[in-house]
């Protein structure tokens, strides 16, 4: 680290001062050390860096990946993006075991406990199946997290250039939780000042390129835990939205959830929406780089969205689109950018048309994006739209539907060669703890969550049959069961019926047979027959014998 540099930073310190890198991390002794590794409070007793007394962790250099990144961005020390986080810290936390976070004080995701060694699994579920107390929950903490000042992070506000070319000295902004995280997403992409008065925009550390998927897996990660606090609730998912076959925004832009539009095409939401009066940061990309600065995190005007009127994104993507970019098998061929034909990474983002092929027009992710015509619409600012996280959790989704098919390895992520930022080894632009796309490069239950419509469950065999087929199954087998009942019965009439009136035996004759009480008998008339029974009332009953032929 320029030893320059690190002088002209730390003199704006005073210890407990805030960061968009955490706050521990941020004091004299972590940036003039370049080390970012927390001391436990001594009221613990043990006063070691990543909780090294306790078994958590320690405090590690970072070792970088130095595989060569694409042409594309020529250039070396001009951003402090580059060989992250080499510019402010070359020592981190390394964490044992499912211990996580910066001081290795928190779990890795999903992991729970006080010791970090219970797994949980939570599911994220479709907007409208949440319940109308989920739903108001999920706002809240939206809402919340917009008004409340990070206790975690700030902002910086003086542009690298200007330290590298006069050791202009660094300042930083508090600001909320949702608008530091609205902050990093601009962070990543925004364009970079060059010391000689230039402008060089072909970059991006989170799109674009190989990194897209697990940047956005770790960054929905980040705001789900973020969210979950101010619910005080470890459970908490964030919701998705499957915008498949929707020809309008529907139930979803309306007050009950994201927010009503007004009808006059300002874009404004209605005044009944929770977000009406919300401030966006980062919207004026141009405006920065003609005074040659960056986003301070002040408000710039209200939330916007004008959804389906933009003439060739009047609709949102369709559900053979997302069947077609699942039978792409290959993730990220060369050229490793959004010129990649046949790509599974930059089709789903949206540079290639569903088959795989390359286009100028936008289609999937990037199609949504264009399709709600405001703050949603720009890459820097688009995270200052709610609507893009339940948007990046359904894209989240599909990728793991492709994960799960294909059961790629590693290996899929190029190692060198992406655009800077890209490479499988690279750590990604600006987490701390330091991640890598090869991290995030595996199944959503890995990370402690899944989604409601993967969950493989034990099924009986009628419901693995679904609904038609088993009452089909059932009315056809009813159907042919009947028609052999038909067919057994009037086989036995046909077969068994006159075989037993063959053999059954006939009543020839009945003859009358003497009794004691009868002392008339003669044999005269014991020889006597009857056709038919000889019945008086007035002697005893008589006995007859039967005689069969």
């Amino acid at each position: 680290m320029p030893k320059m540099f690190l002088v002209v930073f730390c003199s704006v310190f005073l210890g407990t001062c805030y960061g968009q890198f955490p706050r521990a991390c941020t004091d004299d002794l972590s940036l003039s050390t370049g080390r970012c590794c927390p001391l436990w409070p001594a009221s613990d007793g043990t006063g070691s860096p990543c909780g090294e007394a306790l078994g958590r962790g320690t405090c590690r250099q970072i070792q970088l990946d130095d595989s060569p990144h694409s042409p594309s961005y020529p250039y070396v020390g001009a951003d402090d993006r580059e060989r992250w986080p080499t510019v402010y810290w070359n020592w981190t936390c390394e964490c044992r075991g499912n211990f996580y976070g910066v001081d290795c004080s928190e779990c890795k995701y999903g992991f729970v406990g006080p010791d970090c060694n219970e797994r949980k699994i939570l599911i994220r579920r479709n907007i409208f199946d949440l319940s109308w107390w989920e739903r108001t929950r999920f706002l809240r903490a939206l809402d919340e997290s917009k008004t409340t000042v990070s206790e975690r992070w700030v902002i910086p506000l003086t542009p690298y250039v200007d330290v590298l070319t006069n050791g202009t000295k660094p300042a930083f902004a508090n600001v909320t939780t949702y608008n530091v995280l609205a902050w990093m997403h601009y962070y990543v992409s925004r364009n970079v000042l060059l010391p000689d008065g230039g402008v060089f925009e072909n970059i991006d550390f989170a799109h674009e390129g190989p990194g897209f998927l697990p940047w956005h897996r770790v960054f929905l990660l980040l705001w789900e835990r973020e969210l979950a606090r101010f619910v005080d609730d470890e459970d908490f998912t964030i919701p998705y939205w499957d915008w498949r076959d929707l020809d309008e925004c529907g139930d979803l832009c309306t007050d009950d959830f994201m927010g009503a539009t007004f009808q006059d095409f300002s874009g404004r939401l209605s005044n009944g929406s929770v977000f009406s009066d919300w401030q966006v940061i980062c919207t004026r990309d141009d405006e920065y780089d003609d005074l040659r600065t960056v986003c301070d995190g002040s408000p710039e005007g209200p939330l916007l969205r004008n959804p389906g009127t933009v003439p060739d994104y009047s609709t949102l993507p369709a559900w053979q689109d997302v069947q077609d970019v699942l039978k792409l098998d290959q993730y990220e061929p060369p050229p490793y950018d959004r010129s990649a034909n046949f790509s599974f990474r930059n089709t789903l983002e949206g540079f290639a048309a569903p088959d795989g092929t390359a286009s100028v027009r936008s289609y999937l992710h990037n199609a949504v994006h264009r399709f709600m015509n405001g703050t949603l619409s720009s890459v820097g600012s688009s995270a200052n739209d709610p609507l893009f996280i339940i948007h990046h959790a359904y894209v989240d989704s599909i990728y793991e539907v492709w994960l799960r098919k294909f059961r790629p390895n590693v290996s899929a992520l190029t190692a060198e060669n992406a655009p800077i930022g890209h490479n499988r080894g690279s750590f990604m632009v600006p987490f701390v703890p330091l991640h890598t796309s090869a991290d995030f490069f595996a199944l959503a239950t890995d990370f402690g969550y899944d989604y409601d419509y993967l969950i493989e469950t034990e099924l009986a065999w009628w419901e693995d049959l679904g609904f038609l087929k088993f009452y089909g199954l059932l009315v056809g087998g009813m159907m042919i069961g009947g028609l052999l009942l038909v067919l057994t019965v009037t086989t036995s009439r046909r077969y068994c019926c006159p075989a037993r009136q063959i053999y059954r035996p006939r009543i020839r004759r009945i003859v009358r047979v003497p009794t004691e009480s009868d002392p008339t008998e003669t044999e005269e008339s014991s020889g006597e027959t009857e056709t038919t029974p000889l019945i008086n009332k007035q002697e005893p009953e008589p006995r007859y014998a039967v005689v069969y032929l």
